[in-house]
């Protein structure tokens, strides 16, 4: 019994709904095809953002600051929608589905944007950028044409960020030491193959958006999303599935909703008599935390469906099992909530640098670099952050204090104080670059400048990136429950929207405090003009203050872990399965 167990994996199916084979699913090839199609997404969707402000600037003639917001609307929009990409897989479509399906929107959103580019009638007549205080700005239907396909591509990356990181931990078993110890490379591999999809992105194609045309480029990105999506198919005999528990946000308004009731109920001195499914395979041992909830758990008069032998009314009566999950995903949002000021601070990257980087001596000899592609220089940090830590600080880490690295909250504090340090080197280059302005003429097209002095906050806000992201994604899948794995994703993911949507806010903020009827204040229309390092320097506060915030709410956290229940255990085996469990 135990070998033939040892031959299937316990939670997975395969594709026809059989308990899946070890040696013939999952594993490293499947995870390769899965990342593969993240690979993709990235390319397209960075591809898009890093260079779609110089677009609304040049071609559609629009304030600096309105096409900072645009992007990061636009990219706020992209993570927000991983909360529905999650709650669908969760509840009703699977992982795998939810990924081929919001696949497929977005190789059809980038394929209209590659034809709304290239149709001259959709965008302003051409003007001298010198004098584009005369240009025409694009009107509502031509922001309308551009809206559209952007957020279908936003619908498309939303679902499939989602689940292409939970369904990629499903082709490991974390109850088999050998499966278990790849998945720990897993995420920073995973991350790895997708910062490698944003170079391509931050080179190449804005290099042909820039050269040869954006329509090219993005049909590009839609050709290369429509290969991923038929390689992923290929694969869909190898994949694990795991089984849909029901709908996360029905459990949790459940639990919610049964504590407010019996809110007024006194809670049993002794925790034995809380209600405990029979029939569950898994618990979660109580704690005292949130004991308000426990009450849901509380077995009163009326919970038990008459109509139906033991069977009991979710919405009256929770197990204590269902309650704890509750507890842990609240558990993650005081983290959750401490890192949504790094994605501020990495938005500035892809829209207010790149315009800085517009007005800089960027002349490579006799190649002229494009603005957008400065951002080579942060995925460049990502990567070598990453090869760094997996092949130099993890196996020192393991010899040292036995562990394959730092935790996930270390690298999350990690990534909060490199970020810090560079909104703070980021102020500093902006006053070299203003007081180059001044001497030259704020008025001057490319300041005598390098545009290598930006290189400093692109490599410390990218190895924060590769720190925060690959610490986040393993908080929020590894310390979730596991039928809310999806849904645990896309609320990590919502901290990069709302990382936007704060961005987009502070700039309306500080535009309103300090700006004045002729364009002027910190955020002037022309950024020769404006004082952007105070808004860095801002940033640089605000990410200080909230890294203290942060180790508060780390210190304060206590992780929870389900246990295997074994219809059949002896003495002997039973603290062997707990320790696995």
């Amino acid at each position: 019994m135990d070998e033939k167990q040892s031959l299937t994996v316990s939670d997975a199916v395969d594709y026809k709904g059989f308990p899946a084979n070890r040696s013939k699913t999952g594993g490293w090839v499947p995870a390769a095809l899965i990342v593969g199609i993240e690979l993709c997404e990235r390319l397209s969707t960075m591809g898009i953002a890093v260079n779609l402000v110089t677009y609304l600037v040049g071609t559609l003639h629009l304030p600096s600051a309105t096409s900072a917001n645009i992007v990061t609307d636009f990219m706020g929009t992209c993570f927000l929608l991983c909360l529905l990409g999650g709650f669908l897989a969760d509840s009703f479509l699977g992982r795998y589905k939810t990924i081929a399906i919001f696949a497929s929107i977005q190789t059809l959103g980038t394929g209209t944007l590659a034809v709304i580019t290239k149709l001259p009638q959709l965008h302003p007549p051409p003007c001298d950028p010198s004098a584009s205080h005369n240009c025409k700005q694009a009107n509502g239907f031509q922001m309308g044409m551009i809206y559209l396909p952007l957020y279908i591509i936003a619908l498309g990356t939303g679902g499939l960020k989602s689940s292409v990181s939970g369904f990629g931990t499903d082709q490991f078993d974390e109850k088999n030491d050998k499966e278990k110890a790849q998945m720990a490379y897993f995420f920073n591999r995973f991350f790895l193959f997708v910062s490698s999809g944003t170079l391509l992105a931050v080179t190449v194609l804005v290099y042909l958006q820039d050269e040869v045309g954006r329509s090219w480029a993005y049909g590009i990105c839609s050709v290369s999303m429509f290969t991923a999506v038929l390689i992923f198919l290929c694969g869909t005999k190898r994949y694990r599935y795991k089984k849909s528990m029901g709908s996360p946000i029905v459990h949790i308004f459940q639990v919610i909703v049964a504590a407010i009731n019996k809110r007024k109920m006194e809670l049993p001195h002794n925790d034995a008599m809380l209600y405990e499914d029979p029939a569950a395979t898994s618990t979660v041992d109580h704690t005292n935390q949130f004991q308000l909830l426990d009450k849901a758990a509380i077995v009163a008069e009326g919970d038990f469906e008459k109509s139906v032998s033991s069977a009991h009314n979710p919405w009256k009566l929770c197990s204590v099992t269902r309650v704890e999950e509750v507890k842990m995903m609240t558990r993650l949002l005081p983290i959750w909530a401490t890192t949504i000021i790094f994605w501020t601070t990495y938005a500035q990257m892809i829209t207010f640098s790149v315009v800085q980087a517009s007005t800089m001596e960027r002349s490579l000899g006799a190649f002229q670099i494009p603005a957008g592609s400065l951002t080579v220089f942060f995925v460049a940090a990502i990567l070598i952050t990453l090869t760094f830590y997996d092949r130099l600080v993890m196996p020192l880490w393991k010899k040292w204090k036995g562990q394959p690295g730092f935790t996930n909250l270390q690298k999350i504090a990690i990534g909060l104080i490199l970020s810090t340090l560079g909104m703070a080197a980021a102020a500093l280059v902006e006053m070299k670059r203003l007081s180059v302005a001044k001497a030259v003429g704020r008025s001057t097209g490319t300041l005598p400048l390098s545009v290598f002095l930006l290189i400093p906050q692109f490599f410390l806000v990218g190895s924060a990136e590769a720190f925060i992201y690959t610490g986040q994604l393993d908080f929020f899948i590894t310390q979730s429950p596991k039928g809310m794995k999806s849904l645990s994703t896309g609320l990590f993911l919502t901290t990069l929207s709302l990382g936007f949507f704060l961005s987009s806010f502070l700039v309306a903020v500080v535009k309103r405090v300090t700006g004045s009827k002729d364009g002027q204040g910190w955020l002037a229309d022309n950024i020769n003009y404006a004082r952007l390092d105070c808004f860095y320097g801002l940033l640089a506060t605000l990410s200080a203050i909230n890294f203290v915030a942060f180790l508060v709410c780390a210190i304060w956290y206590k992780p929870q872990k389900p246990k295997q229940v074994l219809a059949m255990e002896t003495t002997t085996n039973e603290g062997s399965a707990a320790e696995k469990c």
